[in-house]
């Protein structure tokens, strides 16, 4: 091979190679912000002083909704979530 071919040929293993440890670290960050992520989730569902049962159901009553607004009717379940808010609020209260 010729000298032009041979320097082509191991720039492109150099670029493949750090193609690929460029990969792995993607997947690292992006398993990292994942984690992180849950973990934010886990400490706000914590932080509402609300039973795993109401919790399920809240879950429920919302999957699908663009929001989750106090009073908001969730179109695909034509059910209104202010109930179960207002039950939370109260729970709220009587712990106080």
């Amino acid at each position: 091979m010729s000298t032009k071919i041979q320097r082509i040929c191991s720039e492109i293993e150099k670029t493949k190679s750090k193609i690929q440890e460029q990969q792995i670290r993607l997947r690292d960050l992006e398993r990292q912000k994942t984690e992180i992520e849950n973990l934010e989730i886990v400490s706000a569902v914590r932080g509402m002083n609300i039973s795993f049962a109401d919790l399920a159901e809240l879950l429920k009553q919302t999957k699908g909704s663009v929001s989750g607004t106090s009073g908001q009717v969730d179109p695909k379940s034509k059910t209104d979530t202010s109930a179960l808010t207002q039950t939370q609020n109260d729970e709220t209260e009587d712990e106080e």
